[in-house]
């Protein structure tokens, strides 16, 4: 039988009209007031039981953490908190859940830590918190394909499986198909990866950049949204061994223009959510503000969560380069008063996120984007400026966060690339494919990656990465 979702239901002017939900209960009052949700919205829809017309059969399994089904008459509520509610007819259960068992889960009503959710993944998006967040990150993974679809963009699927390291950091999964217990040799004693499934030594990617630039030198403009993995041993808020990439690459299109096409796409995403999940952002954003009642007034949030969506939709960029910002912050207080953890000395030093949120939220007081760094702080890939000192790569700094978006102008002359290969012993035999596109028709270009899971982060005022993904991979837990 067809149903409804409640978000509909919540909506509609269609009253006193029959209607079929099935969703699960949230809770069961007075063995009359059934709180529902089926995931549609943060909001439950409220269905009132007939008791006394009621099998107690059925009565006995209307449980928190029941799925049920509801057939009854929608009507303008009676009581408070609510603006309608089903008068309920017919109910059945469509899973049972014992009682005693939910009180082992976070499925129980009572408040949880989000180290206790994390560690019962598999249902924490039953709750309010999880539920608002996967709803927006589903939001925002929209509002990123439908900005590149409306620019003319063709969505490119990067390999997953790679025999090139991308950012030359070598912190990479490696993929093999041999019994570890009886790899096979060389005449070196080193394994023989010649006789592995691809016949050479190959890893889960860090990037899909490099392939994407092939595409762009083809298609034009192209974006990679996928799986990226590194191999780093970081048990931060703020690192994932598996997050998911956002990396757009267009052909004749320098630096500036790179930086005028993140901006006007991050804008893009943040007020998308803001005109489309507006119960969400209203529960996270008061989640925040109750959370930090308990906190010193130094741990606090500086703005509500849609003040600070709104500071980065409003304000424009701020664009600075490395060497002012450099100086900005040898001269600040916290950096002379020895404040910063790091401190800053001299140029070349490669910023750390207490320096870029100095630089966004006490000197600039706006988004920022840096750029012109020193060339041996960034990857091969970027355009050597004619100083040769610095690079065409930029940076985007948030507030609460420091860096989301990373790019750069690729270096699009062959000898210039081919000598910085060599001076970071990068094989050209490697990446023969990659230079092939310096050889034929080699053109300015220019892209930007951006970590989605920073991005869902900063749009929910989460704190910790791991609570923004489905299932987090992390140092030591592969769970779920």
């Amino acid at each position: 039988m067809k149903h409804h979702k409640i978000a509909e239901l919540l909506k509609t002017e269609h009253l006193l009209q029959d209607y079929t939900v099935k969703g699960w209960v949230r809770a069961f009052r007075s063995n009359r007031f059934i709180s529902l949700n089926d995931g549609s919205t943060i909001n439950n829809l409220q269905c009132v039981v007939d008791f006394e017309n009621t099998p107690e059969e059925v009565l006995q399994q209307i449980n928190v953490g029941a799925a049920i089904s509801v057939k009854g008459t929608l009507k303008e509520s009676e009581g408070k908190g609510q603006r309608v509610e089903i008068e309920a007819q017919e109910i059945k259960i469509l899973g049972e859940a014992n009682p005693e068992e939910v009180k082992k889960t976070i499925l129980s009503p009572k408040r949880h830590t989000l180290e206790k959710l994390r560690e019962q993944a598999h249902l924490r998006v039953r709750t309010n918190t999880f539920s608002a967040v996967m709803r927006v990150r589903s939001k925002l993974s929209f509002a990123v394909h439908q900005y590149f679809q409306q620019n003319g963009f063709n969505y490119v699927n990067t390999p997953i499986i790679t025999g090139s390291d991308a950012e030359g950091a070598g912190e990479m999964f490696k993929v093999t198909n041999f019994n570890l217990k009886d790899t096979p040799k060389n005449e070196d004693g080193e394994i023989d990866f010649k006789k592995d499934f691809f016949g050479k030594e190959t890893n889960l990617t860090v990037s899909g950049q490099l392939e994407a630039e092939t595409y762009a030198l083809g298609l034009g403009q192209v974006y990679t949204f996928g799986p990226t993995f590194r191999a780093e041993n970081s048990n931060t808020s703020r690192h994932l061994a598996e997050f998911w990439m956002i990396e757009p690459e267009v052909a004749f299109c320098d630096l500036d223009g790179n930086m005028d096409l993140a901006e006007d796409f991050i804008k893009y995403v943040l007020n998308y959510i803001l005109e489309n999940c507006d119960d969400d952002l209203d529960f996270l954003e008061n989640r925040i503000i109750q959370e930090d009642k308990s906190k010193p007034e130094s741990e606090r949030q500086p703005m509500k969560l849609r003040e600070k969506l709104k500071f980065i939709t409003e304000n424009n960029f701020k664009r600075v380069s490395y060497t002012e910002a450099i100086d900005i912050l040898k001269n600040s207080k916290p950096n002379k008063k020895k404040k910063f953890n790091y401190i800053i000395k001299e140029w070349g030093a490669d910023l750390q996120s207490e320096h870029e949120r100095f630089l966004v939220e006490k000197h600039f007081k706006c988004p920022v984007i840096l750029f012109d760094y020193p060339a041996n702080i960034k990857a091969f890939y970027m355009r050597l400026n004619e100083d040769e000192k610095t690079v065409r790569a930029m940076d985007i700094l948030f507030p609460g966060i420091g860096e989301i978006v990373g790019g750069s102008q690729r270096e699009e002359r062959l000898e210039v690339l081919q000598q910085k290969m060599n001076e970071l012993g990068i094989d050209e035999k490697e990446l023969w494919w990659y230079l092939d596109t310096r050889k034929f028709g080699t053109c300015v270009h220019s892209g930007f990656g951006l970590g989605f899971e920073r991005l869902v982060l900063f749009a929910t005022g989460m704190t910790n990465i791991r609570d923004v993904i489905p299932y987090p991979r992390t140092p030591q837990n592969a769970e779920f």
